[in-house]
């Protein structure tokens, strides 16, 4: 499943999860089962993506 999910939306699958900001650098790694809300970040226009 591709897209960009923002903090505070569920997570659609469980899974690995990357942290982009705006720039498009990586902040981080997540791991959320499914239906768990993405965690909040420290700067805005960041957004998780899925990692395979």
């Amino acid at each position: 499943m591709n897209g960009k999910w923002k903090p505070g939306e569920q997570a659609p699958q469980s899974g690995n999860y990357a942290c982009y900001d705006a720039s498009g650098r990586c902040g981080g790694m997540v791991n959320l089962e499914k239906g768990q809300r993405f965690p909040a970040t420290q700067h805005s226009g960041s957004y998780y993506v899925m990692e395979d």
